[in-house]
């Protein structure tokens, strides 16, 4: 039987408002559960699915295709490198072809990598970070601060988003990828921030956030463990959606001229083959389907990891695929396919 004593002793050696464990971990041994949580973890899930394999390896081939124009390991795009008009696979040492003026168009792609990469991840950045501040904040606090930043949200939203980027493209031509990201997506974090608002608010009356409150636990703290890991799929497949975005917004801007051609993008190359008339002939319609295959690519690229992003995030599947669990293998066989 417990005594009063034990009682007294056993409320004395477990403080329910501390937010630390008692327990001390040397350096390596946070290194190695820091490696564990962020890198092995979420890399036996993802490889787990073969969606999320393929998007992977998809999206390594682009960051490879950067790397080389980076270092400057294939030939920099210019005229007469080349026969003219030289069809895919016709000669591998232009393996997809030339333009009209003998570019080679492999080069081209390489070339243009970099700078879509940067412009795709600055958009998706800013969108999303600014959405999940808002709508986090004002799901979460309610009151006066969600009604004065859903106010501020509404209005944005009100803003017409294509005419507002068309304006600000030709008032300052941004020649930067990054700024030019955060250009194209200057009101799309709007839409997304209000989503995530709903999302929070039947988040915070939760058993479980009620209990961190009743403990006293902080605000950003309860956002940070509690809201933030419920809403990572929604968040993560909006990331996605958002950089998808990005990257048909910038070409379709670029393809009409309103964006300054300061080098080298997808964009540029669909609208030199449209005027050269690659829309109406045959033998350099290629011209038009390599930068549209390599849109098309990165795009399909993403999806499938913002699907895998779902299991990641998944407490149940994260705990049978790294060995704490058994159960649930309903998940093996409905996850990895198409």
């Amino acid at each position: 039987m417990a005594t009063e004593a034990d009682s007294s002793g056993s409320s004395d050696s477990v403080d329910w408002r501390s937010e630390s464990s008692s327990v001390e971990m040397t350096r390596e041994e946070r290194l190695a559960d820091l490696y564990r949580r962020w890198v092995r973890e979420p890399f036996v899930i993802a490889w787990s699915d073969l969606r999320t394999r393929v998007g992977l390896l998809l999206v390594v081939g682009y960051l490879a295709m950067g790397a080389v124009a980076v270092l400057g390991l294939w030939r920099t795009p210019q005229p007469n490198q080349g026969p003219r008009l030289l069809q895919p696979f016709e000669n591998m040492a232009y393996p997809l072809g030339t333009t009209n003026s003998g570019v080679d168009l492999l080069a081209l792609i390489i070339e243009s990598t970099p700078f879509i990469l940067l412009m795709v991840l600055a958009g998706g950045v800013w969108a999303t970070t600014l959405a999940v501040l808002v709508g986090t904040v004002s799901g979460y606090k309610g009151g006066s601060v969600d009604n004065a930043i859903m106010s501020v949200t509404d209005f944005v939203m009100a803003i017409p988003g294509l005419p507002l980027v068309i304006v600000l493209a030709i008032s300052i031509s941004p020649e930067n990828p990054i700024v030019l990201g955060v250009v194209l997506t200057i009101n799309y974090w709007a839409g997304l921030g209000r989503s995530i608002r709903s999302q929070v608010l039947s988040i915070r009356e939760a058993d479980y956030v009620e209990a961190s409150r009743t403990m006293g636990t902080s605000v950003p703290r309860i956002i940070g463990k509690d809201v933030l890991p419920n809403i990572m799929p929604y968040v993560m497949v909006n990331f996605v959606l958002a950089a998808r975005y990005t990257i048909f917004a910038s070409v379709g801007l670029y393809f009409i001229g309103v964006l300054p051609y300061t080098g080298q993008n997808w964009g540029v190359t669909l609208n030199n083959a449209y005027s050269n008339g690659a829309l109406f002939n045959p033998a350099a319609s290629h011209w038009l389907l390599v930068p549209m295959v390599a849109i098309i690519g990165l795009s399909f690229a993403l999806i499938l990891v913002s699907q895998g992003m779902d299991r990641i995030f998944n407490p149940r599947v994260r705990t049978r695929l790294t060995g704490e669990s058994e159960s649930t293998d309903e998940e093996t066989t409905t996850g990895g396919t198409f």
